[in-house]
């Protein structure tokens, strides 16, 4: 899948999926733009692919603030001419119950995770009209599917993002702009190390998220950023509204059932 003479912005691209889409991006001919609010990392990415052969540029944003986006879409309609696909991969993890989880907590995830993913396509959406086409990817999760304990603001993010996904697709798709969710399972990226960092043994978290796994181990971020890669390509032309589940079998299996040899 080649992105030749093609303009990507990945909000959240400078770390984890989105960086690993960032980089897959630019070896296939794509101009990236990555939206990310670490400026650090965001520099760094943007380094190693120039330094690679790549055309990338970046911008610091938290893509909650709509005025932030909208500068960072425009500067990246300045710096390449236009918009051809935009993967919304910024998202992050917070715990807590119904009752345990604060108002500053449901504001922060879902500010990023929902209205962050908004932000960015209502951005973007014009520019993909004035192109006559056009593709949205959210990197959502196996939690907007299914849930665990003690994660009310991240579940209720991932299963809103496939909706407002669902939603871009029925009302733009006589455009020919396609909108798409793929959701990973678990992923080894900072989110995950961050998690892992909170228990005694962050080992142990590892040794369960890849005995959960059917395939017996987690993604790398290269792998979910491929899939997301295909969506966002005109390869899948005739893919819009779906939701494409990455997660090593994760969800395929009935719970409780004991594996055997």
């Amino acid at each position: 899948m080649r992105f030749d003479g093609k303009t990507i912005i990945v909000t959240g691209g400078a770390l984890g999926i989105g960086r690993a889409a960032s980089f897959l991006l630019a070896e296939r001919g794509g101009q990236v733009s990555i939206v990310d609010w670490d400026d650090a990392a965001a520099k760094t990415a943007c380094d190693e692919i120039e330094k690679n052969g790549g055309r990338a540029i970046y911008t610091q944003a938290d893509v909650s603030d709509a005025v932030a986006i909208g500068k960072a879409v425009a500067r990246t309609v300045e710096t390449f001419g236009g918009i051809d696909s935009l993967i919304v991969s910024a998202g992050i993890q917070r715990y807590g119950t119904a009752l345990t989880t604060s108002d500053e907590q449901w504001d922060e995830v879902l500010g990023v995770n929902l209205k962050g993913a908004w932000n960015a396509a209502r951005a973007v959406l014009p520019h993909l009209q004035q192109a006559g086409k056009g593709s949205i990817v959210c990197v959502s999760s196996v939690q907007a599917l299914a849930s665990q304990q003690n994660v009310l603001a991240y579940t209720v993010s991932k299963h809103a993002l496939l909706g407002l996904t669902r939603s871009i697709a029925m009302d733009f798709a006589k455009e020919n702009i396609r909108a798409n969710a793929v959701c990973p399972g678990t992923v080894d990226t900072p989110m995950l190390q961050w998690a892992a960092s909170l228990d005694p043994n962050p080992q142990s978290v590892y040794d369960a998220c890849n005995q959960m796994h059917p395939l017996g181990r987690i993604a790398v971020p290269r792998e979910i950023a491929e899939v997301a890669l295909f969506l966002a390509h005109e390869s899948s032309s005739f893919v819009t509204g779906s939701v494409w589940t990455a997660d090593g079998g994760l969800l395929t299996q009935i719970g409780g059932v004991p594996q055997t040899n």
